[in-house]
């Protein structure tokens, strides 16, 4: 473990071994930090915050301060952060709140770039990325392998599918399906994110069974339960059409198109 003589870390914070706390950082009475984790000059640790093993938290980042909530009222709120995740830059991840559930997570293996915001009660799954200056409002969720371009901004509540990619500058109102890419203001949805579902391992029959759903959901003149329905009888039940449906039929903000 090395801690630089300049850190202040407060004496009941728990550290993992292989540690490293660079110049002039801070760290809060209720942070955990896990086993060799790399936490870099001038970054803010607060709150209830656990840190997972070999993350790397780049300088000036700040983690674990109160959410920006005009009711929060001090509750002993959390951000979880799993294993492997590198939080570069002036990253900002607040704690959750009270009535949202009280934690803001983040899952193993991300790739959170400069600038971004992850604020209150968002759920950001596993090998994630966000760009540059990205930024997610309360509430928010990430699925697993989605990719959110630099200067995008995520409306509270909102829902990103797995391994979708929405470009950079695009304000995001409604839920993003899975495996689609999407861009502009307003927002289109384009098409199945061919080459990221290639580099993850889907086969070229689940890519055409979900070009086929993405056709009947986006592209034909159907509305959404009657493409539910189409999807439902006429399309293999892979695993991806499966997570396709239940995503589908638990949307609350409607999807972007």
């Amino acid at each position: 473990m090395r801690i630089h003589k300049t850190a202040i870390v407060h004496k009941k914070v728990k550290i993992g071994k292989g540690v490293s706390i660079g110049p002039y950082t801070i760290v809060g009475e209720n942070v955990e930090i896990g086993d060799d984790c790399f936490i870099g000059p001038h970054v803010f640790l607060d709150g209830w915050t656990k840190i997972g093993k070999n993350c790397k938290i780049l300088g000036q980042s700040a983690i674990g301060a109160p959410p920006q909530y005009l009711e929060y009222k001090g509750e002993e709120t959390r951000v979880i952060i799993g294993e492997n995740n590198i939080i570069r830059e002036f990253v900002t991840i607040n704690r959750g709140t009270k009535e949202g559930g009280g934690i803001t997570r983040i899952g193993n293996n991300n790739f959170i770039m400069a600038y971004s915001h992850i604020a209150h009660d968002c759920q950001v799954g596993n090998g994630v990325t966000l760009a540059n200056v990205a930024t997610l409002a309360g509430h928010v969720t990430v699925e697993d392998c989605a990719i959110i371009g630099g200067l995008a901004a995520i409306h509270q509540y909102v829902r990103i599918g797995a391994y979708a990619m929405i470009g950079g500058l695009s304000p995001v109102r409604k839920d993003i399906i899975p495996y689609v890419i999407g861009a502009g203001d307003p927002l289109r949805v384009s098409g199945i994110n061919v080459i990221g579902l290639k580099r993850n391992g889907f086969s070229r029959k689940e890519i055409s069974i979900l070009k086929e759903a993405f056709r009947l959901i986006i592209r034909s003149k159907l509305n959404l339960s009657q493409a539910v329905e189409r999807i439902e009888k006429e399309l293999e039940k892979t695993d991806s059409i499966k997570h396709l449906l239940e995503f589908l039929r638990t949307s609350k903000r409607g999807i972007c198109k």
